[in-house]
């Protein structure tokens, strides 16, 4: 199912409105409605915020089929998956089979000059570890470098915001929610 088409019968479901919902992520109906018809593709900050909003994963927004146990995705598969945000990367959720996980796993492509210059702020915790070229990730007032191997994990309700240095970035997040 199209993300747009299951935000909105989640929301239905729920009996509410777009209003309700735009305003518990802090961000406009018009944007929510492009969301949900799919006229604009929203960065993960803005996933998580609808998911919270909502009372669920992004995982359940992402993907249809729910598994549990254990997981496996091949390269390739993952690759297949990629969105492409307007925000200058794209990404591939991982494990999205697995609805009731504690932890959300993704595939991050980033190149440089085509992210936003804008901080973001979301509940939960974050983990960064980058595995091909290098960025700058400031949290908070602190900015850290990062190359193949470096990780950082922070409390993603504090302001961030990611620079590629290298043409390209290719890292991986895992996501936490405040929601056990």
């Amino acid at each position: 199912m199209d993300l747009g088409l299951k935000i909105r019968k989640i929301r239905k479901e729920q009996h509410r409105n777009l209003d309700e919902i735009a305003n518990l992520c802090g961000f406009t109906k018009s944007l929510l409605s492009k969301i949900e018809n799919g006229k604009t593709v929203p960065p993960i900050g803005t996933l998580i915020k609808i998911a919270d909003a909502l009372g669920t994963k992004i995982s359940v927004l992402l993907d249809d089929h729910e598994q549990g146990g254990t997981v496996f995705t091949a390269k390739g598969a993952a690759l297949e998956k990629l969105v492409k945000t307007q925000k200058g990367y794209s990404f591939a959720a991982l494990a999205v089979e697995r609805q009731d996980k504690l932890m959300q796993p993704f595939y991050f492509i980033a190149r440089k000059g085509e992210t936003p210059k804008r901080t973001v702020s979301h509940v939960g915790e974050e983990f960064i570890y980058v595995l091909e070229g290098s960025m700058t990730y400031k949290v908070g007032n602190v900015e850290y470098t990062l190359g193949p191997g470096d990780s950082l994990y922070f409390d993603s309700v504090e302001e961030h915001l990611f620079t590629p240095l290298s043409d390209e970035v290719r890292y991986m997040s895992v996501f936490s929610s405040a929601r056990s």
